[in-house]
């Protein structure tokens, strides 16, 4: 016989099943369980965070910011709350106010990579490059392993024209993890750029050979076969 729920633990009891619900992604059920734990009791933080992430997931963005911004006025001190609020933000697109969230979050949890990148990402939304340059960089510093600041440095390099750090960024990818062959499309544009014109070759083959039926494959494909064909006359006007 199961013990009976005291009024005293529902709250508790709702938002447990809702935590559960939501950790399987079954997001909309899980906000029924959530609001019924609300109506319950109004001053649990943990309670509006599970439903902003929900809502949040839901692609409901106004509400899952209103029942963070809640969460924020009844805790503070939480990382979680401050850095659902700046994804939410991010999707919503208001970056500036994405920054603000992600300072509290970094200054709750100074040394967590995520939220720094993530603060850098909504620097490129206000379209401070710079300030995300520097950002991405202080990652790579701290966090040497975390390879999005790497990727994220090196497309804002490549977008800004300047093809040799990006290079580089990109083989410091690959040292770190030489598996990591979605880039070699990226490391073949850099020496396409900067004119060398055998190693983009290379790196464009590698790229076909990992994913020949990539998106970028018969693009790709063609540049190749032009640079090919470009060595080929260049061979024969050396031979004049």
């Amino acid at each position: 016989m199961s013990t009976p729920v005291s009024a005293k633990n529902l709250p508790d009891k709702f938002r447990e099943k809702a935590d559960m619900l939501r950790l399987k992604d079954s997001f909309k059920e899980a906000v029924g369980s959530y609001l019924n734990s609300v109506l319950l009791d109004r001053n649990n933080a943990d309670t509006y965070l599970g439903l902003g992430v929900c809502y949040k997931n839901l692609g409901k963005l106004e509400k899952a910011i209103e029942n963070l911004e809640k969460a924020a006025l009844l805790d503070p001190e939480k990382f979680d709350i401050f850095y659902e609020l700046g994804l939410c933000h991010l999707k919503d697109e208001t970056p500036c106010k994405a920054i603000k969230c992600f300072i509290q979050a970094i200054q709750l949890e100074p040394d967590n990579p995520d939220a720094i990148y993530q603060l850098g990402l909504a620097h490129e939304q206000c379209e401070e490059s710079d300030m995300a340059l520097m950002i991405y960089q202080k990652l790579i510093e701290n966090s040497p392993t975390y390879i999005n600041a790497y990727l994220r440095k090196s497309y804002l390099l490549t977008k800004m024209e300047m093809y040799k750090p990006a290079l580089g960024l990109y083989l410091d990818v690959l040292k770190i993890n030489p598996n990591y062959t979605k880039i070699y499309s990226d490391i073949g544009l850099c020496f396409d750029k900067l004119g060398k014109k055998t190693e983009a070759k290379r790196y464009y083959r590698k790229y076909l050979s990992a994913k020949p039926d990539g998106e970028q494959a018969n693009k790709i494909l063609k540049r190749v076969e032009t640079l090919r064909k470009l060595n080929k006359t260049e061979h024969n006007l050396s031979l004049v």
